[in-house]
């Protein structure tokens, strides 16, 4: 179940659970901009098939850099 957190929830998640991110946008905006260490998995192709090499095991936090 998606859950909303703030930039302090998500440092913490990354240095203290190692979570993973995940950036939704298509793979050109990507390039242009996207936090390290994050893969991407564009939104319309996010599905069980594409997760698939996410550790279960870590927390995943997917998230969408726009601008606008």
């Amino acid at each position: 179940m998606p859950t909303p957190i703030d930039r302090d929830e998500l440092q913490r998640l990354v240095r203290e659970e190692h979570a993973q991110l995940v950036e939704v946008l298509p793979p050109d905006e990507y390039d242009d901009e996207h936090l390290p260490g994050a893969t991407n998995v564009p939104l319309k192709t996010l599905d069980r098939e594409t997760t698939q090499p996410l550790d279960r095991n870590r927390p995943v936090i997917v998230y969408c850099y726009d601008t606008q």
